[in-house]
Protein backbone atom coordinates (compact mmCIF):
# COMPACT_ATOMS: atom_id res chain seq x y z
CA UNK A 1 0.00 0.00 0.00
CA UNK A 2 2.87 2.35 0.77
CA UNK A 3 4.22 1.85 -2.75
CA UNK A 4 0.86 3.03 -4.14
CA UNK A 5 0.95 6.03 -1.83
CA UNK A 6 4.45 6.85 -3.11
CA UNK A 7 3.27 6.52 -6.72
CA UNK A 8 0.35 8.86 -6.03
CA UNK A 9 2.62 11.34 -4.25
CA UNK A 10 5.13 11.27 -7.12
CA UNK A 11 2.37 12.17 -9.61
CA UNK A 12 1.25 14.98 -7.31
CA UNK A 13 4.79 16.39 -7.15
CA UNK A 14 5.12 16.23 -10.94
CA UNK A 15 1.73 17.94 -11.33
CA UNK A 16 2.70 20.72 -8.93
CA UNK A 17 6.01 21.31 -10.73
CA UNK A 18 4.41 21.40 -14.18
CA UNK A 19 1.67 23.79 -13.04
CA UNK A 20 4.16 26.04 -11.28
CA UNK A 21 6.28 26.18 -14.43
CA UNK A 22 3.26 26.93 -16.63
CA UNK A 23 2.25 29.82 -14.38
CA UNK A 24 5.80 31.20 -14.16
CA UNK A 25 6.12 31.03 -17.96
CA UNK A 26 2.71 32.73 -18.27
CA UNK A 27 1.30 29.85 -20.31
CA UNK A 28 -1.69 29.78 -17.99
CA UNK A 29 -3.06 32.27 -15.51
CA UNK A 30 -2.78 31.42 -11.84
CA UNK A 31 -6.46 32.35 -11.47
CA UNK A 32 -7.37 29.33 -13.62
CA UNK A 33 -6.67 27.08 -10.64
CA UNK A 34 -9.20 28.86 -8.42
CA UNK A 35 -12.20 27.18 -10.06
CA UNK A 36 -10.59 25.42 -13.05
CA UNK A 37 -12.57 27.47 -15.54
CA UNK A 38 -11.58 29.79 -18.31
CA UNK A 39 -8.83 28.94 -20.72
CA UNK A 40 -8.02 25.33 -21.50
CA UNK A 41 -5.43 23.72 -19.24
CA UNK A 42 -2.32 22.80 -21.24
CA UNK A 43 -1.98 19.10 -22.04
CA UNK A 44 1.16 18.65 -19.92
CA UNK A 45 -0.79 19.68 -16.83
CA UNK A 46 -4.18 18.23 -17.77
CA UNK A 47 -2.72 14.77 -18.40
CA UNK A 48 -1.07 14.68 -14.96
CA UNK A 49 -4.20 16.08 -13.30
CA UNK A 50 -6.37 13.40 -14.90
CA UNK A 51 -3.94 10.69 -13.87
CA UNK A 52 -3.80 12.00 -10.30
CA UNK A 53 -7.61 11.71 -10.11
CA UNK A 54 -7.34 8.24 -11.65
CA UNK A 55 -5.13 7.19 -8.72
CA UNK A 56 -8.10 7.86 -6.42
CA UNK A 57 -10.49 5.65 -8.34
CA UNK A 58 -9.62 1.94 -8.75
CA UNK A 59 -6.73 2.00 -6.26
CA UNK A 60 -9.24 2.68 -3.49
CA UNK A 61 -10.47 -0.90 -4.02
CA UNK A 62 -6.84 -2.06 -3.70
CA UNK A 63 -6.46 -0.28 -0.36
CA UNK A 64 -9.75 -1.69 0.92
CA UNK A 65 -8.80 -5.20 -0.18
CA UNK A 66 -5.41 -4.97 1.56
CA UNK A 67 -6.94 -3.59 4.75
CA UNK A 68 -9.67 -6.25 4.72
CA UNK A 69 -7.02 -8.95 4.21
CA UNK A 70 -5.09 -7.62 7.19
CA UNK A 71 -8.25 -7.43 9.31
CA UNK A 72 -9.22 -11.06 8.68
CA UNK A 73 -5.61 -12.31 8.65
CA UNK A 74 -5.52 -13.31 5.00
CA UNK A 75 -1.81 -13.38 4.38
CA UNK A 76 0.68 -15.39 2.42
CA UNK A 77 2.94 -15.24 -0.57
CA UNK A 78 0.19 -15.36 -3.20
CA UNK A 79 -1.64 -12.34 -1.81
CA UNK A 80 1.64 -10.46 -1.49
CA UNK A 81 2.66 -11.30 -5.07
CA UNK A 82 -0.71 -10.16 -6.35
CA UNK A 83 -0.44 -6.90 -4.41
CA UNK A 84 2.99 -6.22 -5.91
CA UNK A 85 1.71 -7.18 -9.37
CA UNK A 86 -1.07 -4.63 -8.95
CA UNK A 87 1.38 -1.93 -7.92
CA UNK A 88 3.64 -2.86 -10.85
CA UNK A 89 0.77 -2.66 -13.34
CA UNK A 90 -0.23 0.73 -11.94
CA UNK A 91 3.35 1.99 -12.20
CA UNK A 92 3.49 0.89 -15.85
CA UNK A 93 0.10 2.52 -16.44
CA UNK A 94 1.36 5.74 -14.82
CA UNK A 95 4.48 5.88 -16.99
CA UNK A 96 2.43 5.35 -20.13
CA UNK A 97 -0.43 7.69 -19.21
CA UNK A 98 1.81 10.54 -18.07
CA UNK A 99 4.40 9.93 -20.78
CA UNK A 100 3.70 8.87 -24.36
CA UNK A 101 0.02 8.24 -23.55
CA UNK A 102 -0.13 5.53 -26.22
CA UNK A 103 -3.68 4.26 -25.95
CA UNK A 104 -3.31 0.48 -26.45
CA UNK A 105 -0.32 -0.07 -24.14
CA UNK A 106 -2.13 2.11 -21.61
CA UNK A 107 -5.35 0.08 -21.95
CA UNK A 108 -3.44 -3.19 -21.52
CA UNK A 109 -1.66 -1.95 -18.39
CA UNK A 110 -4.92 -0.62 -16.94
CA UNK A 111 -6.86 -3.79 -17.76
CA UNK A 112 -4.07 -5.93 -16.32
CA UNK A 113 -4.25 -4.02 -13.05
CA UNK A 114 -7.99 -4.73 -12.91
CA UNK A 115 -7.45 -8.46 -13.50
CA UNK A 116 -4.91 -8.55 -10.68
CA UNK A 117 -7.21 -6.57 -8.40
CA UNK A 118 -10.11 -8.90 -9.12
CA UNK A 119 -7.80 -11.85 -8.35
CA UNK A 120 -6.88 -10.28 -5.03
CA UNK A 121 -10.54 -9.87 -4.12
CA UNK A 122 -11.35 -13.43 -5.23
CA UNK A 123 -8.50 -14.80 -3.10
CA UNK A 124 -9.67 -12.77 -0.13
CA UNK A 125 -13.28 -13.94 -0.46
CA UNK A 126 -12.21 -17.56 -1.03
CA UNK A 127 -10.00 -17.58 2.06
CA UNK A 128 -12.68 -15.97 4.22
CA UNK A 129 -15.26 -18.53 3.07
CA UNK A 130 -12.79 -21.39 3.54
CA UNK A 131 -12.05 -20.25 7.09
CA UNK A 132 -15.76 -20.18 7.99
Amino acid sequence: MFAMVLLTFSVLVRLFRVRKKLVSERKIEQSFFSVYQGEAEPESSAKLARHFVNLYEAPVLFYVCCLAALAVNVTGSLFLYLAWAYVGARIVHSFIHTGSNSIWPRVYAYFSSWIVLLSMWALLVFRVIAAS
